[in-house]
């Protein structure tokens, strides 16, 4: 090849390469819309149809402690709100998770599920629903059921959190 053709090849070649880099560069976003108009959320206490009592509190403070620290959302009273956050553990369960050579039990799982709706309170329409899921687990001879439920909570909120304010 001579050296023109190198020099043509090298240009297109970069030409290329920068037209791809420019379309890279552009404002990403999850929403079918583009930008989200939701600015501010509001957290209503979520509800329990199980007989495991507090779970529901728990969650809901921990729900609003993740949306302050991840601060894509404010978090307001529901007449100022944009969007508001229900919820309903709809589902808790406590099994044998691992046994020892024994046949004895070594750890539980706890098992909960929350239906988590996102509204908007102007017209109480629905942005999204969906059931969240997850398991904590904990040993029997050095952790509490309570550990188990930290575990799973934990995981519950990052989920909804990352739905809520990750997927517009």
């Amino acid at each position: 090849m001579n050296k023109a053709v190198k020099n043509t090849a090298r240009l297109i070649l970069l030409a290329a390469l920068s037209v791809m880099m420019a379309a890279g560069c552009g404002v990403y976003t999850f929403s079918r819309k583009g930008k989200s108009d939701i600015k501010s959320i509001a957290v209503d206490r979520f509800r329990n149809e199980t007989a495991e009592y507090g779970i529901e509190d728990r969650m809901t403070d921990q729900i609003i402690d993740a949306l302050i620290a991840d601060g894509t959302l404010k978090v307001v009273a529901r007449d100022y709100a944009d969007a508001a956050l229900e919820g309903l553990l709809t589902r808790y369960e406590r099994r044998p998770y691992q046994y020892d050579e024994n046949d004895q039990v070594q750890t539980y799982s706890v098992n909960m599920q929350f239906a988590i709706t996102l509204i908007k309170p102007a017209d109480d329409s629905e942005i999204w629903k969906e059931d969240f899921s997850q398991i904590g687990v904990f040993n029997v001879d050095t952790e509490t059921e309570e550990d188990g439920q930290e575990q799973a909570i934990k995981l519950l909120v990052e989920a909804i959190i990352n739905r809520t304010t990750k997927s517009w």
